[in-house]
């Protein structure tokens, strides 16, 4: 079975994205980015892989299937990108966005643990596992199903935005299994459920 990995990078007090969704306040280094690169490519959208350095037709190296809502993809429909990760499926949760302009994504109205649930049945290609790329009231909805968290940390606060996990309170253990550090203060740390 598949599993849900929710990569999400965030500010040192919990924020996914600034109040207007805003993330370019997070200091990314040159190390890291060749390293998102080599590790995890199919995180960078199709529409800037060439001006990070990164070849149009990367293979995907851990997922092949992306469920994301819709504060995850409005950043793209605001410059008028109906596909941001071409390379792969993907899935929108949202009930207040009325289409996609591109068949090839699919907007998911209903509960989005029975779409997680479906995925996570389905086997993928090369055992390919799913991305939850966000939000923070997304990755709420679905904190049952998430079987691992890869959280790049980076070393700045924001004060205020779109927490990590938002919803009902509900403690969720997870444990640190790895980390790995950059030049400029960021951390990307993996955690397993349990």
């Amino acid at each position: 079975m598949r599993k849900l990995v929710y990569y999400v990078g965030a500010s040192i007090d919990g924020y996914i994205a600034g109040p207007g969704g805003e993330i370019d306040f997070y200091p990314v280094a040159d190390d890291m980015m060749q390293w998102i690169n080599a590790r995890y490519p199919e995180t960078v959208p199709g529409h800037i892989r060439k001006l990070v350095g990164l070849p149009v037709d990367t293979p995907n190296q851990c997922w092949d299937t992306l469920v994301m809502g819709r504060g995850t993809y409005d950043p793209a429909l605001d410059i008028d990108i109906a596909s941001p990760y071409p390379h792969m499926k993907q899935y929108v949760v949202s009930t207040t966005l009325e289409r996609i302009g591109d068949p090839e994504i699919e907007l998911v109205r209903t509960d989005p643990v029975e779409l997680v649930r479906r995925l996570k049945r389905e086997d993928g290609p090369e055992g390919k596992d799913i991305w939850l790329a966000g939000g923070g009231k997304l990755a709420g909805a679905l904190i049952d199903e998430i079987d691992e968290m890869i959280v790049k940390s980076y070393p700045v606060s924001a004060g205020a935005g779109v927490p990590i996990i938002s919803g009902a309170f509900r403690p969720t253990l997870f444990t640190p299994v790895r980390r790995k550090e950059f030049s400029n203060g960021a951390q990307v740390t993996w955690f397993e459920r349990g």
